[in-house]
């Protein structure tokens, strides 16, 4: 009896051993679930925007290996990954998609995190070995209204040369600040950047704009000192017979920039003003008014040679709108050619021929025409510096007006010579026209 009861003692105290030890373990469970809820949690508030499954799996293989095992678990996913990429460059595509399960069971976002790094790396190769990494804008960089006189110096040729070493060094133009899901202009090889350069320069000769395309990055400040485009600037300007730099100037730049020409990004606008008499009045004999006059002249210059001019008392908006195209709508505008010597230029100009519209007119009235005379007028100024703006104003030299009528039997020519004309007229003042560069028809050549 005694065994008996010994033996279902011992009985019932394994089961109480056996209860505490289940209540215990469900309570480790349930305090280990709890902890994860609250890890998960406190994960999913900081990223909010990841993909939650993303987030859970990697942070499970986080939370089960140790960093040492974690980190050679990831370089194995990325070895994988990696050899699966040469598979699919080789065309084995069934092998490089086993490589790519194998690395993404390892590592679900091993792709991003592969990208991630081979960015950070490309990022690096493209900074400065040098303290030159701060030179990200040109110093000496002109504006061509505000600056165009300043000579380049030596440290400027200096500053180009260390520029050029950095930018074969990177082998690039230029390299993306921030992150670009696009094709970036940095893809492009040098050879595109300057064909670019050349349509921004365009037959217009808009070098402004590309003084500004050079205050970018030290790359686009290389791209804009391309000799090649200047030198076409320069034969454009002063023709095929313009010569060299040397001795006198620096370069082709310097040359464009020092030495006397035309400017086309705009036009050149003189105010004439003068008092006139006026006639007495029949009530009052001692009464007589004074008229003030006001009138403005506009030339526009072309880079192949021709030239337009108006005089009107229009506002300056309607009279630089009418100059904008070659051949003008406005019939009183002039039309010419112009020759540029040195630091003078000669003007040679007519009206715009309107006899087609005026003949039938006049047969239907059958009236008598009279031959007012087709007039030439023949100008020369002086390319001149006006407050530190180099080839900003024009002087008058000469102003001849030649008349030849028709109606005669033997054709006329009459001369009128405006003399002394230096300081009888002011002079013209070059103002830039926004509208003139904004399109881009032919590049330049």
């Amino acid at each position: 009896m005694s065994n008996v009861g010994s033996t279902s003692d011992d009985s019932s105290d394994g089961g109480d051993d056996q209860e505490a030890s289940s209540f215990s373990t469900e309570n480790n469970v349930e305090d280990a679930l709890t902890s994860f809820r609250e890890q998960w949690q406190r994960e999913l508030e900081i990223s909010p925007k990841r993909d939650t499954s993303k987030t859970y799996s990697t942070r499970l293989v986080s939370a089960e290996v140790p960093n040492d095992d974690a980190q050679s678990i990831e370089n194995k996913a990325k070895n994988l990954f990696l050899k699966g990429v040469e598979h699919e460059q080789s065309g084995k595509l069934y092998e490089a998609i086993q490589f790519y399960k194998r690395a993404v069971q390892l590592v679900p976002d091993i792709e991003f995190r592969l990208y991630e790094s081979t960015k950070i790396k490309s990022r690096e190769r493209f900074e400065p070995e040098d303290n030159l990494g701060n030179i990200e804008n040109d110093p000496h960089s002109t504006d061509d209204n505000d600056r165009d006189g300043e000579e380049d110096t030596e440290d400027e040729a200096d500053l180009c040369l260390k520029l050029s070493r950095i930018v074969n060094r990177n082998q690039r133009v230029c390299c993306p600040k921030f992150e670009q899901s696009t094709t970036h202009i940095s893809a492009l090889p040098m050879e595109i950047i300057l064909y670019i350069l050349r349509w921004v320069v365009s037959s217009e000769l808009d070098l402004r704009s590309l003084e500004m395309f050079s205050r970018v990055c030290r790359g686009f400040y290389i791209s804009a000192r391309d000799p090649e485009i200047w030198r076409l600037a320069c034969i454009r300007v002063w023709g095929v017979n313009c010569g060299t730099y040397e001795p006198k100037y620096q370069s082709w730049r310097d040359m464009y920039i020092q030495r006397p020409r035309l400017r086309y990004n705009g036009c050149y606008i003189s105010k004439t003003s003068y008092i006139r008499h006026g006639e007495n009045s029949y009530q009052d004999q001692f009464y007589r008014p004074w008229h003030l006059v006001e009138y403005f002249r506009y030339l526009r210059f072309f880079p192949e040679g021709k030239v337009l001019m108006l005089t009107s008392t229009d506002e300056a908006q309607i009279c630089v709108n009418s100059l904008k195209n070659r051949v003008p709508r406005n019939s009183s505008v002039l039309i010419g050619h112009y020759r540029l010597h040195d630091n003078y230029v000669t003007l040679v100009l007519k009206r715009q021929d309107t006899k087609g519209n005026n003949n039938t007119y006049r047969k239907k009235r059958r009236e008598a025409v009279h031959d007012s005379g087709e007039q030439t007028f023949h100008v020369e100024f002086e390319i001149q510096n006006h407050h530190k703006r180099i080839n900003s104003q024009l002087s008058w030299l000469r102003y001849n007006i030649f008349t030849k009528y028709r109606n005669v039997q033997e054709p006329c020519v009459n001369t009128m010579n405006l003399t002394p004309i230096v300081g009888r007229y002011p002079p013209f003042r070059f103002s830039r026209v926004k509208s003139y560069t904004q399109e881009s028809e032919a590049p330049l050549q």
